[in-house]
């Protein structure tokens, strides 16, 4: 086995624990998950078991990230994410900031003036709005939203959104499963601080 697919290999435990700690869950919790058992889970993470498509599969899975992400770390001490923008016609341009399949999927947004055509589909969408006005129509209700305004909405409502006038708006949209939600935690200031 030469060095850097021994290295690959080695690195794989590791991320495993790392990922698992991450989402707070134990052993056992993750064995429950996947069906693997709790020793050779923990075999994995120590480096003792090396790890085979049978095992990795269903731990990305259950961590729901893709498979490649358990195999190959991004490059070390460079955080940058490479932006991909896709064009989507009539001056409409998305961005991904985010590559994990099946979770909250971050997107930047141009969008172009179009005609509101209201839809629908399971899942949650979380609008803030960096540059323009976005006209966002859910059911009956419509608003129009400025920068650094926030709009949170169940997506089996029937909804549009896209600029509120004839200039393109400029978004940043997350998109989570059906019950994945935007969290904002905040800690509420001390009594006394500011009065």
């Amino acid at each position: 086995m030469d060095a850097e697919l021994r290295q690959t290999l080695d690195a794989i435990g590791p991320r495993l624990r790392t990922l698992r700690r991450d989402r707070g869950l134990t052993l056992e919790a993750l064995a429950a998950a996947t069906g693997i058992s709790v020793s050779t889970l923990s075999r994995l993470e120590s480096g003792k078991r090396r790890p085979t498509l049978e095992l990795l599969i269903p731990l990305a899975r259950a961590h729901r990230v893709a498979l490649d992400q358990l195999v190959a770390a991004p490059a070390s001490g460079d955080p940058r994410v490479h932006l991909k923008p896709l064009s989507k016609g009539h001056g409409n341009v998305l961005v991904p900031l985010t590559q994990y399949p099946g979770r909250v999927q971050v997107f930047k947004q141009v969008l172009s003036p179009r005609e509101p055509k209201l839809v629908r589909h399971d899942g949650y969408e979380w609008l803030y709005v960096l540059a323009g006005e976005l006209r966002l129509v859910l059911g009956t209700t419509e608003c129009t939203l400025r920068p650094g305004e926030v709009a949170e909405f169940d997506t089996r409502e029937p909804h549009w959104f896209g600029p509120a006038n004839d200039t393109a708006v400029e978004i940043l949209h997350l998109f989570g499963p059906r019950g994945d939600q935007a969290v904002v935690r905040a800690r509420p200031p001390a009594r006394g601080a500011h009065d």
